[in-house]
Order: structure tokens, then sequence, then C-alpha cells
């Protein structure tokens, strides 16, 4: 079985393309028409539509084609330091 994503998972892919990484933004559990094509779909291994970071192109993959992304820690905002260099 593979790894069940949800809606807002940051995942990644291959493509013809190379890598694409980009945001679930809803899990089909039923067969769906999508771009003149039936993506065949179960509760047990549903499609993932997701939106690319980069083109905000939509794709549709089952779960096995999918690597979630590990969310990064958010760095507390600073201003730049500023290099001082004796004369």
């Amino acid at each position: 079985m593979h790894a069940k994503f949800k809606v807002g998972d940051r995942v990644r892919w291959n493509s013809e393309a190379g890598r694409v990484s980009g945001r679930i933004v809803k899990v089909h559990t039923e067969n769906v028409d999508y771009k003149g094509y039936t993506h065949h779909a179960t509760a047990e291994e549903p499609q993932y539509e997701i939106k690319s970071d980069k083109t905000d192109h939509i794709a549709m993959h089952k779960g096995a084609a999918l690597h979630k992304i590990a969310r990064l820690a958010r760095r507390a905002t600073t201003a730049p330091q500023r290099h001082r260099f004796s004369s």
C-alpha cells in the first residue's frame, strides 16, 4: 500500500521535464475525467490533483508516483547584518 496524502501536502514527482513539485489541491476517490482521459481512483488508491509550484499547471497522479516534501522550519526574520571593515 502506498502513502496517503491529504490536501495541502507538498509533494514532488518525476515528469518528462524532470522533477516537479507542487501542492495537493484535491483527493479523488472515484473515477474522474480529466483532460480527455478517465483517471481510475478508489478510496484505497486515490488520484491526487496537484498544482505545480512553478507553472500553476494542474497534474493528476496516484500516490505511487508522489514523494512527500518535508516542511521546512520557518526562520525568524531578521534584518541583514552589515559588515564593518576597519580602516
